[in-house]
């Protein structure tokens, strides 16, 4: 298995499980502004969408999006509890997690990526994000994790998505539990992983 990554991109939130769940992989680095792979391949014949992630299975088929690379991780080891079992309301609360952290976290802050963004947009963008962090403080109060007690695949994309906070000087300070949770998730050894590497 390999994974195809940028440092800093969503890929970290693949990066973060394979940790988590203890799983044997290899790591390559992608070029995205030259679509390159570190040893020199063309990244557009692997994933010719042109974005990271990308997970080589062991069968050499290429998957794609965050989410469902997520979620595959999880279901190929159901005992690291990353996610429900497939079928449970509870499994569809983490797809209902995944896809909100997806379209209205990632998106709005993907454009934040832009230096061209005008003023205006920028300030548009931030206003919904806030938005978006009052919901996320709700219903992380009382609970260390999206979906309770127990850490999952979406707290490793929410933290990822979040970590781009600093980068792209987005003030957390209104939200004191997002900072809690980012220090919470931050601490364990598989973070500590993926972001050294």
């Amino acid at each position: 298995m390999k994974l195809y990554f940028t440092p800093g991109a969503c890929s970290m939130a693949p990066h973060i499980v394979l940790y988590e769940a203890a799983y044997r992989f290899e790591l390559e680095k992608v070029d995205l502004a030259n679509k390159q792979t570190e040893r020199g391949e063309n990244y557009l014949a692997i994933n010719p969408k042109g974005y990271v992630p990308a997970l080589q299975l062991d069968e050499e088929e290429i998957l794609t999006e965050v989410a469902v690379i997520l979620q595959y991780l999880a279901d190929q080891k159901p005992e690291s509890g990353l996610a429900p079992k497939l079928g449970t309301k509870e499994r569809y609360r983490l797809m209902e997690w995944l896809n909100f952290i997806s379209s209205e976290l990632h998106k709005l802050f993907g454009s934040l990526f832009n230096p061209k963004i005008p003023v205006e947009w920028r300030e548009t963008q931030l206003e919904r994000l806030g938005q978006r962090f009052d919901y996320l403080t709700h219903q992380l109060n009382g609970k260390p994790y999206l979906t309770g007690d127990s850490f999952t695949v979406a707290d490793a994309y929410l933290f990822t998505i979040l970590n781009w906070s600093a980068l792209l000087k987005v003030d957390l300070k209104k939200w004191s539990r997002l900072q809690d949770y980012l220090t919470q998730v931050a601490a364990r050894p598989s973070v500590g992983e993926a972001m050294r590497a």
